[in-house]
């Protein structure tokens, strides 16, 4: 599986630190605003924009937290898939290891002159598996025989 879940987790912070950055900038443009001895509908009509475009600025650092919260999500997920990944090559590598050793015990009876013993069928497959890459996410679609899920 790729994907560097600290990088992610990183901009997912950033994203978080941004937000409250631009709360703060909301929060400064109100006060300002309000604070502003200037009277009469001039006045009122700047009051008013500053007010919506503060609006603008916390919907803008919901959608930043929003975003950091799915960036987060997607990062465990990347990490978990790549344990289920680990735990998939382990126990494909247990199962193949097991069908080759009993291969090569076979191979020891034969030499020992015992006749009529061939390897099981299973085992002859999994002797002629050929894994994928470490880490790759083809080892979520393995299917061998003696692997349960």
């Amino acid at each position: 599986m790729y994907g560097d879940t600290r990088v992610i987790r990183i901009l997912a912070a950033t994203l978080r630190e941004q937000a409250g950055d631009i709360e703060v900038e909301a929060d400064d443009l109100l006060a300002r605003a309000e604070a502003c001895p200037w009277s009469g509908w001039a006045a009122e009509a700047m009051r008013r924009r500053s007010r919506e475009r503060a609006a603008t600025l916390r919907r803008t650092a919901r959608r930043h937290r929003d975003a950091a919260e799915a960036l987060g999500h997607h990062a465990d997920e990347v990490d978990r898939l790549k344990d289920l990944i680990e735990a998939i090559e382990r126990r494909v590598a247990g199962v193949v290891a097991a069908a080759r050793d009993r291969i090569a015990d076979l191979g020891r009876a034969l030499l020992a002159d015992i006749r009529d013993v061939l390897p099981d069928r299973a085992d002859a497959l999994l002797d002629d598996f050929v894994p994928p890459p470490s880490g790759h996410r083809d080892w979520l679609a393995v299917e061998l025989p003696g692997l349960t899920a």
